[in-house]
């Protein structure tokens, strides 16, 4: 009988470093959004204000974090993967066509999509979002059908309130909201899904088994 295949460990390395790695490009977009938010550049005869610019350093930037992550630990989950991709074509798109209005409308339209794949698959009785966690919690089937629903109408939420902070208010507001807010109000959502861990959890195969 053939062995079954073996998947390559993830190699650890320094926690601050790993922070510093998924953290850094979006703290670095905030500064550098605070520093050059009143500039305008020329480029090949057309006009970009700081927004694009950012927008514009902060591709290449996530790409070569993401990159060094990979060298060092072996491994990308598949959040890490969907996340570079995201940034690389939507961010793209935000250069291109060099539309501030587009850029505040990134997070509406990605929660939107995350929203609706993930009630799709509800729709048809799975948990897209248990194949997309790769296998960092281990719930039963119940708990990811609840985590899924809950995050669903989460993802929707969310998209409802960039709407209404991009369109109310300031662009630093937005910023702040958007690099900030958004973060501790998906780190407050999971951390409010404690009962759903402890109810549903499993005990992670082990390797002998």
């Amino acid at each position: 009988m053939s062995e079954p295949s073996q998947t390559p460990e993830t190699k650890k390395i320094n926690p601050i470093l790993k922070t510093a790695l998924e953290l850094g490009p979006v703290l670095l977009f905030f500064l550098a959004y605070v520093k050059l938010k009143d500039e305008v550049f020329t480029i090949a005869g057309t006009d970009y204000d700081g927004f694009i610019i950012v927008t514009a350093m902060f591709i290449p930037l996530m790409v070569v974090t993401t990159g060094i992550l990979w060298a060092l630990t072996g491994h990308l989950s598949k959040m890490q993967i969907m996340t570079v991709l995201l940034v690389v074509v939507f961010g793209g798109l935000s250069v291109w066509l060099n539309d501030p209005s587009f850029i505040k409308m990134k997070p509406t339209i990605l929660y939107l999509v995350f929203g609706g794949l993930l009630g799709f698959g509800l729709l048809r009785g799975q948990s897209y979002l248990r194949y997309v966690m790769d296998g960092t919690l281990p719930l039963d089937h119940e708990g990811w059908m609840k985590l899924t629903r809950r995050l669903t109408a989460f993802f929707f939420g969310l998209a409802i309130a960039n709407e209404i902070v991009w369109r109310t208010m300031s662009d630093e507001a937005w910023v702040n909201f958007k690099t900030f807010g958004l973060t501790i109000a998906i780190f407050a959502f999971f951390m409010t899904q404690n009962k759903l861990f402890q109810e549903h959890g499993i005990e992670k195969e082990s390797k002998d088994s």
